[in-house]
């Protein structure tokens, strides 16, 4: 496959469009509601925020695509598959607490691992143990914001979170397919 087609079926799907057109008629609406001069500024601003993300995305992408390749299916598939049981979900869950920083390192790494076979359900616990049960921001921020017992409560009632998540997911997914 060539870098164009590549790039096309990656870059240019439906959600990405749909964002675009967003963001084009927000700007429009800008531009009448508020004149040239607020969206100039609003431009800028994007513009700026764009340049300082635009490396972050890259070095995901890139990471999303090692993990396609470098990882067999066959392994993502026993270890993160729809067979996987209840290993699949501890992996996903211990994985998903400590994964340290923000979206652009666990949604990457959600995409490879979803494309090279892990289950939709899987792939869900994941991603709610890294929104509710990370680690590393336990560590930095509120360890020292929240102390000891507010934290260890928190993290107690939010434990069974990814289970759940994980178990909505199988539901909703056996009944799309059934």
């Amino acid at each position: 496959m060539s870098v164009i087609a590549y790039l096309k079926r990656e870059l240019l799907d439906r959600s990405t469009l749909f964002f675009i057109v967003l963001a084009l008629v927000a700007g429009g609406a800008l531009w009448w509601l508020q004149g040239e001069e607020a969206f100039e500024i609003a431009a800028t601003s994007s513009g700026v925020l764009v340049l300082l993300i635009a490396p972050i995305i890259l070095i995901a992408m890139i990471i999303s695509c090692y993990v396609r390749e470098l990882i067999p299916t066959a392994v993502i598939e026993r270890w993160l598959g729809s067979e996987s049981g209840l290993r699949g979900l501890a992996v996903a869950v211990l994985g998903g607490a400590v994964t340290p920083g923000g979206p652009f390192a666990a949604f990457p790494l959600v995409v490879g691992f979803y494309r090279s076979g892990a289950s939709f359900e899987i792939c869900v616990a994941y991603l709610t143990s890294w929104a509710v049960l990370g680690l590393n921001r336990v560590l930095i921020w509120e360890l020292p914001f929240l102390g000891f017992d507010f934290v260890l409560l928190r993290l107690l009632i939010s434990l069974p979170l990814p289970v759940i998540a994980w178990m909505l997911a199988k539901f909703v997914t056996r009944r799309r397919n059934a």
